[in-house]
């Protein structure tokens, strides 16, 4: 896992360690220190701790004119032992909604499994982006990843399956993303 680096060919646009909104802002990452890992696995350094021992993030670009935030996420996402969605709602998440960011593409191909409890801070974080024509998109995510998350009823808070996975998004630049998001929410059935 340690040769899973974050996507980094956005960093001409955007760089979450000097963004004085960012929840990172001022964060150093030494490149030669492995400092944390994923059970007992090292991971690289690039990657952002947010209180979750299983689940690490960066996020990819943020513009607070569009209001749109892109992360990428890495391991194992534990609601049921260690409350993962609690730490991102109150570490990461919170302090981006206060900065005006609504849309939100979660990038999900390396997350490797999904561990369930109830879907309270997901229908919190709707709740608090909703109003301003907020939404949640979550792209590549494994589909037994989304099966686990189905089942918690967390489908409900989020935009997923077939219109968001197999997107080829590290050739796009991130207003792309934003535009194919937006077009893909309004080619759905029920919108």
């Amino acid at each position: 896992m340690h040769n899973i680096e974050p996507f980094y060919n956005w960093r001409d646009a955007y760089t979450s360690e000097d963004d004085e909104r960012s929840p990172f802002y001022q964060r150093t990452y030494d490149e030669f220190t492995f400092t944390h890992a994923i059970y007992n696995y090292l991971i690289h350094p690039q990657w952002d701790y947010f209180g979750s021992p299983t689940l690490y993030l960066k996020i990819l670009f943020t513009d607070y004119v569009h209001r749109i935030c892109v992360m990428e996420l890495l391991g194992e996402w534990n609601d049921a032992i260690h409350n993962d969605i609690m730490f991102l709602k109150r570490e990461v998440l919170d302090v981006l909604i206060r900065n005006g960011i609504c849309k939100f593409v979660l990038i999900g191909e390396n997350v490797l499994n999904f561990h369930e409890s109830d879907d309270c801070y997901y229908e919190e974080w709707y709740e608090d982006i909703k109003e301003d024509g907020g939404w949640i998109a979550l792209i590549n995510f494994r589909e037994h990843v989304l099966t686990e998350m189905r089942q918690a009823g967390i489908h409900h808070f989020v935009l997923c399956g077939q219109a968001f996975n197999e997107v080829n998004w590290r050739s796009m630049r991130p207003y792309h993303i934003l535009r194919m998001v937006e077009n893909r929410i309004q080619a759905l059935p029920d919108r």
